[in-house]
């Protein structure tokens, strides 16, 4: 079907569902593809090779991510739980801790993805990292007379113009598992004035999305419905990090120690784009590649957008930080390395303090 008799058809039906409710409080995922493989990032790619698997305490191997390391100790701004499950909240940024271990875990969180209207393009238990392909939340399409009646034929052009992805990140503590689940969405926008074609454009992260698959999972971990929205309900105190300058170095500054402001940059690398390649807590250094996350529709990035901003041409090589974190009492600073190590002043690591702090208010 070509662009104009789909707008035409989706604008007749939009006339005739005119007064129809949108289930906004529902999720309904149709995965937008067809088999488990639409790409693999090549970083992630390498990573396997590698077989190595950064966890709290320091670089270790594949194995060594399947038995006990250290982990640092700190106080969370707000815990509740139930049974070996609580959840930990900093800011809009939320996740689990379990007490299993991510070999326990590993299949049910698997299990869930794919209950929930998924499948996995990374599914690398060595590297403790899943991450779902790009799919459409089918509950926010008008529930209505009009569109029960046409059924599948509606369906095939029906569109929210959203689409949704996830990743889950394991981490290995002393007494289980600390679960991350970041978001990174997908929006289709008109490109000309007589809307007759449209391409896809990154949309902010959702933290809510985030926290209700959090919510769920707990359910899937055997928390009951009612508990998991006591749980996910939990307030806590939001730290406003900021950006600054410090000796003429981009910096982000957190007001949290070493522990806390570690997982909320990690989180939120996660949620902007980066790859994490590797991870050195020990050194508060996190190595990171830029990846352009791509759909089948081959849209741009928000910080493939950022960084080539100014530019006369767009950088086609892969872009290598290092994201480092140091800390002294309850302060921690955020700064940018290249490369090699070398603090960098330039304009990206202007761009990428500013994106890390933004993700973090």
């Amino acid at each position: 079907m070509n662009h104009s008799s789909r707008f035409a058809l989706l604008a007749l039906v939009a006339s005739l569902s005119a007064c129809s409710v949108m289930e906004g409080d529902k999720i309904d995922y149709k995965s937008a593809g067809k088999a488990p493989t639409l790409e693999v990032p090549p970083d992630l790619t390498q990573l396997s090779r590698d077989n190595r698997y950064a966890v709290p305490g320091g670089a270790v191997t594949a194995s060594g991510f399947r038995t006990s390391t250290a982990s640092a100790p700190g106080q969370p701004a707000a815990v509740s739980s139930v049974g070996d499950v609580r959840i930990e909240r900093a800011g809009n940024q939320r996740w689990l801790v379990v007490g299993r271990s991510p070999d326990q875990l590993w299949e049910p969180v698997r299990d869930f993805w794919q209950e929930s209207g998924f499948l996995l393009t990374t599914d690398q238990r060595n590297l403790g990292i899943m991450e779902t392909d790009w799919a459409e939340n089918r509950a926010k399409l008008p529930q209505d007379i009009i569109r029960g009646a046409l059924g599948k034929l509606v369906d095939s052009v029906y569109s929210t113009g959203e689409l949704d992805r996830f990743r889950t990140r394991f981490e290995r503590t002393p007494n289980g598992t600390e679960i991350y689940i970041s978001h990174r969405g997908m929006v289709e926008v008109y490109t000309s004035v007589q809307k007759d074609n449209t391409v896809w454009q990154p949309r902010a992260s959702d933290p809510e999305l985030e926290s209700e698959f959090l919510r769920r999972l707990m359910v899937k971990l055997g928390v009951s419905q009612e508990q998991s929205k006591a749980l996910i309900a939990t307030a806590s105190p939001v730290q406003t990090p900021r950006a600054a300058t410090v000796d003429g170095r981009p910096v982000v500054q957190i007001a949290e120690p070493f522990d806390r402001a570690w997982r909320r940059v990690g989180l939120a690398l996660d949620r902007t784009g980066f790859t994490v390649e590797d991870r050195d807590r020990s050194a508060g250094t996190y190595f990171v590649r830029y990846v352009t996350p791509t759909t089948d529709r081959k849209e741009p990035s928000i910080l493939s957008k950022i960084l080539s901003f100014g530019r006369s041409k767009p950088n086609e090589s892969p872009l290598k930080f290092r994201i480092l974190i140091k800390s002294q009492g309850d302060s921690s600073t955020v700064s940018v390395l290249n490369e090699a190590g070398v603090p960098d002043t330039s304009a990206d690591a202007q761009r990428i303090v500013q994106v890390i702090a933004d993700d973090l208010k």
